[in-house]
């Protein structure tokens, strides 16, 4: 059987080649290969093909392109009449849920097809190209409106096969020629007076915009300042410069250039960002609950796999007599050796957006078709690095405070704006706590560090005392006090998310080879959304408070530190590794103290004889594991963060 290229459910209307027969509308599922396209009928309810109910040659398609659609058609022409083949027999209207025509012409006339999106219009158009790009019969002209009542609607000819009255347009002013994989006739060579009227080849460009990165806007975004460039949502932009910074130079398509947040965009090559069904950093459970909310029988959400690192998940969500609240499943996408998609065995596709086309028509083993996306509603920007590029010194006359969240162990904290309109945390710190000139340098390459699970720090205010640190504002507060006052009971799959929301903050530090000295609960913040990240990072050699200091004399957090650090004041990624397993700890017992029986001396010599926390509750005998692998006397001995990353992703919500 040949290979099928792509595969729809599309509106087919009725060719008319008898002149008493009545117009009418059916809807069909259309297969492409290399030799035909073909159409059948469709059982929607059992998602199986039917009888095959007409072909068209490949080799005998002489043009396909759009149909005009038609303006205020009559009544007649305007709904599917019950009786057609309709999955519901319900008065439809084409306009409504199948907009968008194209016509297939052949030796017979044209065959007109409704597409429920542009999208795939143009993607059947384009591959439909493709195919028949060898054949010898193509036509330069064809006709742009639809063929009614004995006439063309453009042109008003009345004979079918007639020649077309509108030029077609093909890319570049010529038509594309490439490999085929079907034996066609080749193209006569050209006589020797076309051989001489040949234009010589053009010199190489030096450098195009084709050869330039293209990006698509994730998000909105008003510039901050005079450096920066607007995006738009949705539209495409040429990189001109990138480099590890978090700010890029782009050029939008009135050739305006500027700087722009570059976890605002993605590639145009990976762009299944822009689609409304897929939503990038959630879990099963956060999947789960939005599908719940919507309870829509076919809702679904397609989302990167938590236990499969590259590859996606399509939750989907179905009603049910036995649970009132309906049932989900969810399915990995998996991918071929020659790097094709399915989630059933027998339907495989170049690309994910044309799985999921198919399966929103076809169940084909799910446990409903994919009727309606469910996306994450009102998904916030991420944080930029700075508040505009380049603007790392603030001035303080574009702050407004008001009001104080505490005193950390920087000194106040009070929140307020910038420029009135963007909400900030200001962090006042303490005169004498720091070296100014040290501070003013780490946080330089502090603004680098970007990352949606770390607190942004966004600038700073050196110019007067005392000195400020501006940074992302998070609602919940630090997750200590989120821990220990929400009035709430945590399922274990929240708090092992929390733990992944720090371990992906901490991999990405780790993989830039900068250090937190200070990893603990107290110093990561919960947003609004209730997500978890890392903040503090950098500064703690900086600013410690005296309940750090050991019977020693050094100064460190005691109750989160490992043998090497309390004997010799020894800091490594591994040190933030043995806290991050304390970390944990306090997550799962809900903010309690580490070691709370002892005091910092004796917890210091019970930690160098051996002792190690003992398991909460509420964790289970997995996830205790972990925590516990990060308490090896030896540092060597510890995991990597991205070891442990893996880990956990193992554990949660157990996928399949």
């Amino acid at each position: 059987m040949a290979s099928v290229l792509l595969e729809s459910i599309f509106l087919k209307r009725s060719q008319q080649k008898k002149k008493t027969s009545p117009l009418n509308f059916k809807k069909r599922l259309f297969l492409l290969t290399e030799s035909k396209l073909s159409y059948y009928e469709y059982d929607f309810e059992r998602g199986r093909r039917g009888s095959k109910k007409g072909s068209v040659d490949i080799e005998k398609i002489t043009c396909v392109e759009t149909v005009v659609p038609e303006h205020n058609p009559p009544p007649e022409r305007q709904v599917l009449r019950k009786g057609d083949d309709c999955n519901n027999m319900e008065q439809i209207s084409i306009i409504e849920r199948f907009p968008y025509p194209f016509q297939v012409v052949y030796d017979e006339g044209p065959l007109y097809v409704f597409s429920p999106t542009e999208e795939l219009r143009r993607r059947w158009i384009h591959q439909l190209k493709s195919v028949i790009r060898y054949n010898s019969d193509l036509v330069q002209k064809y006709h742009p409106c639809f063929w009614i009542d004995g006439q063309y609607l453009c042109c008003s000819q009345t004979a079918k096969n007639a020649m077309g009255c509108q030029i077609l347009e093909s890319r570049n002013g010529s038509l594309k020629v490439g490999r085929s994989h079907r034996k066609t006739k080749k193209p006569l060579p050209p006589t020797p007076e076309e051989d001489q009227m040949k234009p010589l080849p053009p010199e190489p460009a030096p450098s195009t915009a084709g050869e330039m990165k293209k990006v698509v806007a994730l998000y909105n975004y008003l510039p901050m300042n005079a450096q920066d460039l607007q995006l738009q949502k949705g539209e495409e932009y040429l990189i001109l410069e990138e480099s590890h910074l978090p700010w890029w130079k782009a050029r939008d398509k009135n050739g305006r250039e500027g700087y722009i947040p570059s976890n605002y965009v993605t590639e145009t090559s990976n762009s299944l960002e822009i689609f409304e069904w897929y939503s990038k950093n959630i879990t099963r459970s956060q999947a789960e609950q939005l599908l719940k909310q919507e309870g829509k029988e076919g809702g679904f959400i397609v989302r990167d796999s938590t236990s499969k690192t590259g590859k996606y998940t399509v939750s989907v969500y179905a009603k049910s007599s036995v649970d009132p609240q309906g049932m989900i499943r969810h399915y990995v996408v998996c991918c071929t050796p020659q790097n094709q998609y399915y989630l059933a065995e027998k339907h495989v596709f170049n690309t994910i957006p044309e799985l999921i086309t198919y399966h929103q028509h076809n169940s084909a083993g799910l446990i409903s078709r994919l009727k309606y996306p469910v996306s994450q509603h009102q998904r916030s920007a991420p944080s930029t690095a700075g508040l505009g590029y380049g603007s790392w010194e603030i001035d303080p006359k574009d702050l407004t405070f008001l009001k104080e969240l505490g005193t950390g162990q920087f000194g106040v904290v009070k929140y307020g704006k910038w420029r009135g309109q963007y909400n900030v945390a200001i962090k006042m710190i303490r005169e004498g706590s720091m070296s100014e000139d040290e501070f003013i340098d780490e946080a330089k390459v502090m603004m680098n560090l970007s990352h949606e699970k770390l607190v942004q720090l966004y600038g700073v205010c050196t110019k007067q005392h005392p000195i400020f640190i501006i940074t992302e504002y998070m609602a919940n507060g630090c997750l200590l006090n989120f821990l220990r006052e929400t009035r709430r009971r945590f399922q274990p799959a929240e708090l092992l998310e929390m733990c992944k929301d720090v371990c992906e903050a901490m991999e990405y530090l780790e993989s830039k080879q900068f250090l937190h000295r200070d990893l603990a609960a107290r110093n990561c913040l919960v947003n609004e959304q209730g997500i978890v990240k890392v903040s503090d990072f950098g500064l703690s050699r900086y600013v410690l408070d005296d309940e750090y200091t050991s019977s020693m004399g050094s100064k460190f957090p005691v109750r989160w530190s490992p043998p090497e650090v309390l004997l010799y004041s020894k800091f490594s990624s591994k040190s933030d590794v043995w806290a991050f397993g304390v970390l944990m700890w306090e997550v799962y017992s809900l903010g309690k103290m580490p070691y709370e029986r002892f005091n910092n001396s004796e917890t210091t010599e019970h930690v160098i004889q051996g002792l190690r926390l003992y398991r909460p509750q509420q964790a289970s005998e997995r996830v205790y594991t972990i925590m516990y692998s990060c308490w090896h006397e030896k540092p060597e001995e510890r995991p990597t963060f991205s070891a442990l990353l893996g880990s956990i992703l193992d554990i949660t919500d157990e996928e399949p």
